[in-house]
C-alpha cells in the first residue's frame, strides 16, 4: 500500500465508497472506516497502520496547501 488510491481500493473490496466533494472529511472518513475494519479483524496490523499513516500524511498535506 503506497497511495491513498490503495486505501480506496482496500475499502472498496469490503463494499465502502467514500465520495462526498470535501478530501479532508472523505480521508477523515477513510481512517474511521479502516479503524473499523482493523477493529473486526478484517485486516491485520500491517495493513492498519500502513493505511492511517496514508491517509495522515495525504490530510497534512491538504492543510499545508491552504
Amino acid at each position: 500500500m503506497k497511495t491513498v488510491y490503495d486505501v480506496q481500493q482496500l475499502l472498496k473490496k469490503f463494499g465502502t465508497f467514500i465520495y462526498i466533494g470535501d478530501r479532508i472529511a472523505e480521508l477523515e472518513l477513510m481512517e474511521m472506516e479502516v479503524k473499523e475494519l482493523y477493529e473486526s479483524h478484517l485486516i491485520g496490523p500491517e495493513e492498519y497502520s500502513k493505511a492511517i499513516l496514508l491517509l495522515r500524511k495525504e490530510a497534512v498535506q491538504l492543510q499545508g496547501n491552504k
